[in-house]
């Protein structure tokens, strides 16, 4: 814990004044008792409810002392709901997702795990699908329809090829739409074709940003899931910078095997060893993390893990509001405590 406003904690020196102050009005109030002509019945007035008279001043002395600690503006890592309304995901659907090493293939246990994932999420919080192989494309929009999102899972159709910064820039897209962020001018050059079609000439152009920190935006996240390697499109790094100045996290799923060689169907022998380091490096690059899963029982665990940290997280927020509305509850019951057992206020 920190203070964002330390020159407040000097007032808490004065605190031990008022236990004195407290103390010395007692001497003086039992003084005053001496005047009674018989003092037994002023001990057995008060017999059995002398501590309680101790009660509510020392309940007003803590709710002061919260209430400086609350001017000083303290932070600390607490557990906050998940602050994130919108999470994409990235999916591949290349050839290589009918391998099955994953049970009962890749595809149909990244299928299942995704929607166990959904599931999982609070209800509140938008996702958008995002395919990709030799190209990507936004299958569905950010909604809370989980039914839509269910229903393009189930609809994959596998196509050749691997455009996993495709599919990061199509993220962003979807995510920025207001960014002028051009995925065809990313794969093939600045130098725009003749003839462009109304719908490209009505595009915005790309907005200036300022890098922020990796994984500081707080209003999105992408989870990506890739079974192999870049074979096309935009330059997986360079897509990663783009997510990293946004503040944008990545979080990565490797699919399927890591060091073997497997066989496709029909026969069609290919080399899918994943490309960890690249990978491992969008997850560094972006403040996510990278996760392997060589079983769909893995792929599960990986999601079931993904949805219990969206939903809570450690975050460093200021407490100033916790406090002050403790120490408000402590003078509260210390006047009621006072008009209880005492029929007047402290």
């Amino acid at each position: 814990m920190f203070f964002q406003s330390p020159f407040h904690l000097w007032l808490l020196l004065a605190l031990p004044l008022l236990p004195v102050l407290y103390l010395w009005l007692l001497r003086r109030r039992g003084k005053m008792a001496v005047r009674y002509s018989n003092l037994g019945m002023v001990r057995a007035a008060s017999a059995g409810r002398a501590w309680r008279q101790h009660v509510p001043p020392a309940l007003l002395l803590l709710a002061l002392a919260g209430l400086l600690l609350a001017a000083a503006r303290p932070m600390a890592r607490v557990p906050l709901p998940w602050a994130r309304t919108t999470i994409i995901l990235a999916m591949d659907i290349s050839l290589s997702m009918r391998v099955s090493d994953v049970k009962p293939t890749r595809l149909v246990a990244a299928q299942e795990a995704a929607k166990l994932f959904l599931r999982e999420l609070p209800k509140k919080i938008e996702v958008g699908l995002v395919t990709f192989a030799g190209s990507s494309q936004v299958a569905q929009t950010a909604t809370l329809d989980r039914p839509a999102l269910v229903a393009a899972i189930d609809a994959f159709q596998m196509q050749t090829g691997t455009a996993v910064g495709s599919a990061i820039v199509s993220s962003l897209i979807e995510l920025f739409p207001d960014h002028g962020i051009n995925l065809e001018e990313l794969t093939f050059g600045i130098n725009k074709p003749r003839g462009r079609s109304l719908d490209n000439q009505d595009k915005p152009p790309p907005k200036q940003i300022t890098p922020v920190a990796p994984g500081s935006y707080d209003a999105a996240a992408i989870i990506l899931l890739t079974d192999g390697r870049r074979t096309t499109g935009v330059d997986t790094l360079e897509a990663a910078r783009m997510a990293a100045d946004r503040g944008v996290r990545i979080d990565v799923i490797g699919l399927g095997s890591v060091n073997d060689a497997a066989a496709m169907p029909e026969g069609m022998p290919i080399y899918l060893q994943l490309d960890e380091p690249t990978l491992r490096e969008v997850a560094r690059m972006t403040g996510g993390e990278y996760h392997q899963a060589g079983t769909a029982e893995a792929l599960r665990s990986v999601y079931e893990n993904l949805g219990s940290r969206v939903q809570v997280q450690t975050r460093e927020t200021e407490v100033s509001a916790l406090l002050a509305l403790l120490s408000a509850g402590l003078a509260l019951v210390a006047g009621v405590c006072s008009l209880v057992w005492f029929r007047r206020l402290v």
